[in-house]
């Protein structure tokens, strides 16, 4: 045992949410933590959240591309919970209060047809469990002051999860080739990054079935109808209040995120 106080942890993280105010790295004080313990935190903070009424609607896998673990500073992915309030309306502005210091990421959504459990799930499996793709936004966020974080950090704050914008255009596996697919990035009209699918270790498909292996011992299955956002191709970019963020996936199309402004702003 390492002795890392995981309800107290979690409530610290829990009444950042509340307070919309950063609070300092949680590495240097539990310097023992381990993986384990910072899932257990992450754990206990989904459990609040559902007892307070929120519904989990899927996963995601963060921290998936090799551009992404350069700008974290972190060599392996990570996942964390969706629930339904983190899902935004494409084009409808997102209040500012909703997020405390988000960066945008361009993604593909799995939306599965049937149950997928681990361990022993295969890429063949994992294309079976999917019912459609969607183009999608990651708005990545921390509740960590400044972004200071490790790998214990961001698991424990749910894989620095903030919101998912999805686009409205379903696609089936077999309409796009997720690995060869390329992804351009726009931030206020300027293009900002360009990335493929093959990013997301090595495609989007390896990413889901990482994630259906690595929650299956945890007693985790993704259920049908969830939606699991598999890592982001291309490094994350700061938004603020007013941008407008659009990702263009060949074969796939496009989805708009709006960030609101403040009130009184024009």
């Amino acid at each position: 045992m390492t002795g890392v106080p995981h309800d107290e942890v979690a409530d610290l993280l829990l009444g950042a949410y509340r307070s919309r105010e950063g609070i300092d790295p949680l590495t240097p004080r539990h310097p023992g933590a381990t993986i384990e313990d910072a899932y257990r935190i992450q754990q206990a903070q989904v459990a609040a959240w559902v007892a307070d009424g929120a519904v989990v609607k899927g996963h995601k896998v963060g921290l998936a591309s090799l551009a992404i673990q350069r700008q974290m500073g972190v060599h392996q992915p990570d996942f964390g919970t969706l629930t339904h309030q983190m899902f935004h309306p494409e084009h409808t502005p997102i209040p500012v209060g909703a997020l405390m210091q988000p960066r945008v990421e361009p993604e593909v959504a799995f939306v599965l047809g049937r149950p997928l459990t681990g361990p022993g799930v295969t890429v063949a499996d994992a294309v079976r469990a999917v019912d459609h793709v969607l183009p999608a936004l990651e708005l990545v966020d921390s509740r960590i002051r400044d972004w200071q974080i490790g790998i214990f950090d961001t698991i424990a704050d749910n894989a620095s999860s903030g919101g998912v914008v999805l686009g409205s255009r379903p696609r089936r596996l077999d309409e796009v080739d997720l690995r060869l697919m390329g992804c351009n990035l726009y931030i206020g009209g300027d293009l900002v990054a360009t990335g493929a699918g093959a990013a997301v270790l090595g495609s989007p498909l390896n990413a889901l079935m990482w994630l259906a292996n690595t929650l299956g011992p945890l007693g985790v299955t993704l259920d049908a109808g969830h939606v699991v956002l598999p890592g982001s191709m291309t490094r994350a970019f700061p938004v603020g209040p007013g941008d407008s963020v659009v990702a263009h996936m060949a074969g796939l199309g496009s989805v708009t995120a709006v960030l609101d402004r403040p009130k009184g702003e024009s």
